[in-house]
């Protein structure tokens, strides 16, 4: 695991940046964190470095369930689990189908459905402490295989945050 602090937004921005430009078509990345965490914030800013134009506002697709952006270097597709119930709905959105067909995939709260959507990234946003609002500690973690040649470059890409 990779523990890092993000003092404001512009490094929760800058954090979401660098892990973006690591991925590869098929990763998923479940951001998991309380209301007000921060996860659309990381969305936003690693759409941003993706390419996705800046007349594609990235939000949180809590109603819509699925907001997908093809403007950038890999295909995005951004979901919402919060108002699904089972893992039926969750395998009927077909996120893991879309990821096969070269995308990569932001899944908020994407944790309680991990049988569902397989091995991936998981960053874990929390409201630090202290008196700034926008301070975020970010912990990233993976499942499965599919970093263990990126893990090192990613830790390095990171290293202006981590805390150890």
């Amino acid at each position: 695991m990779i523990e890092l602090r993000a003092s404001d937004l512009g490094d929760t921005h800058a954090i979401a940046g660098a892990i973006a430009g690591l991925v590869r078509p098929r990763d998923l990345i479940v951001l998991i964190g309380e209301m007000g965490a921060g996860k659309t914030a990381f969305a936003t800013g690693f759409a941003t470095a993706l390419g996705v134009h800046g007349d594609d506002h990235v939000s949180s697709p809590t109603f819509t369930l699925m907001h997908s952006y093809t403007s950038g270097r890999i295909p995005l597709h951004h979901a919402d689990l919060y108002r699904l119930a089972t893992l039926a709905e969750v395998a009927d959105l077909g996120i893991r189908e879309l990821l096969d067909m070269g995308a990569v995939g932001l899944v908020e709260w994407g944790d309680v459905a991990s049988d569902v959507l397989g091995d991936g990234m998981s960053v874990t946003l929390v409201a630090d402490d202290d008196d700034d609002e926008d301070a975020r500690m970010i912990f990233v973690a993976v499942d499965g295989h599919a970093w263990d040649s990126r893990w090192e470059l990613l830790k390095n890409v990171l290293r202006n945050w981590t805390l150890r």
